[in-house]
């Protein structure tokens, strides 16, 4: 039986991210999902818009079909 995964190279947030310290946010994300780490990845707010900034994944958890992601904003683009 296999495992559904998606590979992703950019973090696309929908505004659901969690501010934990002042660079540092921590993201939940339905299914199960592959990112590279410690590698700077594009930041979007939806799959559509202009890159808002910069992260470094640190973190990458499965549980219960469900991803969550701890990132490093290392530059913002935009804070509109």
């Amino acid at each position: 039986m296999g495992m559904p995964m998606e590979l992703n190279t950019m973090i696309v947030t929908k505004g659901n991210e969690v501010r934990e310290e002042e660079n540092r946010f921590s993201l939940k994300k339905n299914g199960y999902r592959l990112y590279p780490i410690n590698i700077p990845v594009a930041v979007h707010k939806t799959m559509d818009s202009e890159q808002s900034g910069t992260a470094v994944i640190e973190k990458v958890e499965w549980t219960q079909e469900t991803t969550t992601i701890t990132y490093k904003l290392v530059s913002l683009k935009s804070t509109n």
